[in-house]
């Protein structure tokens, strides 16, 4: 029998914002529950690679309509999170004897719990984001921060030029070549970048440094985020901060157009996320996932380049697209280039192009969604949950309905581009 040691190291996973530019997909839950890939959530990727890399005691960090993720979460048991040393704790902001707030930002919600931190005295401290679709052995970056005896490190990718005035952007010396080096300087969405290393939020701390640093931001600062203020503060302190050069699939999902084509790199013949080789676990208690019918194929269907889970019934046409379970596509219905959430169905005749539907929609016969040109060439059409298309309804592309709508707030004819609410 092996002794299970206490863990040296402490992962916090921040999960608790909203992303306006995820629309109505975080209406009512934060971007980090959002689903994904058909079965799964976009915190599934930071848990499942917690627990491929051994690391068991996470603490989630979580604000903004935490239902759904504390739903989600559970107990931790999908990702082997139960045990005497290991769990995974969800911490909102709470009310106490001292000064106590919302969390102001992505610094400010570890500040407000460095008491958990020091309770579990961790050798390292590391602070990941939510929302991130990526696969990494954490085990990589924590043995470079042990071996550089760094203050911090930082996880970086490459990303063209043109696009990284979006991301923190580190230029890294080549002390230890294509692993990594020491960052010379750091900028947060520069206005003409000059490195193309973007950071993927992974951050792995000293924890006294951490202390510091963050209790310093809240004495002295107006703004509490990590790539705003905490690194720029740790350069210009000069503390020992390194840059981790990761080279794998790193997904993007903070747009709408970013979350779509994220989803559709599921897609092809040599996809760029492998789920099955990464591993990726769920909780499959979750929308009972575990107990849905195997999925099945109507006489007429036909199904191409797709993912189509458990719980769905397919009689019409299905191209490039991710159906998750409860989805119905009825005879003469045609679905391209979309991801349809939990218990949508599509009605007789009906057309969607380039669609995004949240749970829970029911889109009647003879409806088109999204218009005729190529996915390429227009902007997703948003659907919010629970709402009913008429039958015979024509959506444009770029449109956003929001949920719940009343049935005569949707006109006949909705022209590309519009919003209802």
């Amino acid at each position: 029998m092996t002794l299970k040691l206490k863990p040296k190291t402490l992962a916090m996973i921040l999960a608790g914002g909203r992303v306006d530019e995820l629309n109505v997909l975080t209406y009512y839950r934060p971007k980090s529950a959002v689903p994904f890939g058909g079965f799964a959530r976009v915190i599934d990727f930071p848990l499942s690679n917690l627990m491929q890399s051994g690391l068991e005691l996470v603490a989630i960090l979580s604000q903004f309509r935490s239902y759904s993720l504390i739903n989600h979460i559970g107990v931790g048991a999908a990702w082997d999170m139960i045990g005497r040393h290991r769990g995974v704790s969800i911490l909102p902001p709470s009310k106490g004897s001292g000064p106590s707030n919302w969390y102001l930002g992505s610094a400010d919600a570890v500040y407000q719990n460095l008491d958990f931190i020091q309770y579990n005295d961790p050798q390292e401290v590391l602070i990941l984001s939510g929302d991130h679709v990526y696969n990494m052995d954490y085990r990589e970056i924590i043995k470079y921060h042990r071996e550089k005896d760094a203050d911090l490190t930082a996880a970086f990718c490459k990303v063209p030029l043109d696009k990284a005035h979006r991301f923190g952007v580190g230029e890294i010396d080549d002390e230890d070549g294509e692993r990594g080096g020491r960052v010379l300087q750091y900028q947060e969405k520069p206005t003409r970048p000059e490195s193309s290393w973007a950071s993927v939020t992974v951050y792995c701390f000293r924890p006294r440094v951490l202390y510091e640093v963050l209790a310093a931001n809240a004495r002295e600062d107006n703004s509490y985020e990590f790539g705003r203020d905490i690194i720029p503060r740790l350069m210009k302190e000069r503390k020992r901060v390194y840059g981790f050069k990761f080279r794998g699939y790193w997904g993007y999902t903070r747009t709408v157009e970013e979350y779509w084509q994220t989803n559709m790199d599921l897609l092809g013949d040599d996809p760029p996320i492998k789920l099955g080789e990464w591993g990726i676990r769920t909780n499959l208690e979750h929308r009972n996932i575990r107990d849905c019918q195997p999925m099945k194929a109507g006489p007429e269907a036909q199904i191409t380049d797709s993912l189509i889970y458990n719980g769905c019934v397919v009689e019409g046409r299905v191209e490039r697209s991710i159906l998750f379970p409860g989805v119905h596509v009825k005879k003469g219905a045609v679905v391209k280039d979309s991801v349809l959430f939990f218990n949508n169905i599509v009605g007789p005749g009906s057309h969607l192009s380039k669609v995004i539907s949240d749970v829970n929609v029911v889109i009647g016969s003879q409806v088109m969604i999204g218009g005729e040109a190529p996915a390429a060439e227009k902007k997703a059409t948003l659907l919010g949950w629970n709402n009913h298309i008429p039958d015979g309804t024509v959506i444009g592309a770029d449109c956003t309905l929001y949920p719940a709508l009343h049935p005569e707030q949707l006109k006949p004819v909705i022209n590309s581009g519009e919003i209802v609410r």
